[in-house]
């Protein structure tokens, strides 16, 4: 893959839906700390709309919808419950170990979710010493996905200008995130929350490339 000539000098991961398989488990547990607060949404529900969005992110647009305060304490019990799942149903997305270590240019993480979530599930998954300590998340920067401000600051992080960064995301806004960056995106749609259609919708949002199948990345970023 070329990026104005060149190969990328660096691929840009996110990470839940990317790296490890963990959207469908994050939105059960999500819709199920919701409905205890008489909130009637649905996990698909969750999936549809917050993907990609971060946990603030996700809650303050709830607020606004429903047009009420929310308990602060839903942030850690949504946090702890989360990571409680995690520890019993985390998997890594197929064939990512092998295309890490099939990759020969630098690689980081830029994710939505909070720092010691993200290092904890890459952690659990053993890929954590893959990316350490280039690991970036949203809290981080002011305004997070669909915002180009996380993906910016990775870029400036590893030292990379923007139009040498390949992004590999999941969701529309991640996508949103890169392309507003200037970056060329490939969309993901091999973990397990992504259903019929995904990928045209990654498409028509701005993403050069869709693959279901991490192991084609490497091959990818050779065409």
């Amino acid at each position: 893959m070329q990026t104005h000539g060149q190969t990328p000098g660096l691929v840009i991961f996110d990470c839940d839906g990317v790296l490890i398989d963990s959207e469908v488990v994050a939105c059960r547990i999500d819709a199920a700390c919701l409905a205890e607060l008489g909130i009637a949404i649905t996990a698909e529900e969750v999936m549809d709309r917050y993907v990609g969005i971060s946990l603030q992110g996700m809650l303050a647009d709830l607020a606004r919808r429903l047009d009420r305060t929310l308990p602060p304490e839903l942030v850690e019990t949504l946090r702890r419950r989360v990571l409680q799942a995690f520890d019993g149903e985390l998997t890594a997305i197929a064939g990512v170990g092998a295309t890490l270590s099939a990759l020969r240019i630098p690689v980081c993480v830029a994710s939505g979710s909070e720092p010691d979530r993200i290092r904890h599930s890459l952690s659990l998954v053993g890929l954590l010493h893959r990316f350490e300590p280039h690991v970036f998340s949203a809290t981080q920067v002011a305004f997070g996905k669909p915002a180009p401000d996380l993906f910016l600051f990775a870029a400036s992080s590893m030292g990379m200008p923007p139009a040498r960064c390949l992004v590999i995301e999941d969701s529309l806004a991640g996508v949103q995130a890169a392309r507003a960056a200037g970056m060329p995106v490939f969309g993901f749609t091999g973990g397990s929350h992504c259903r019929p259609g995904h990928a045209d919708r990654l498409r028509e949002t701005g993403a050069a490339t869709v693959f279901d199948d991490m192991r084609h990345l490497p091959a990818l970023l050779a065409a």
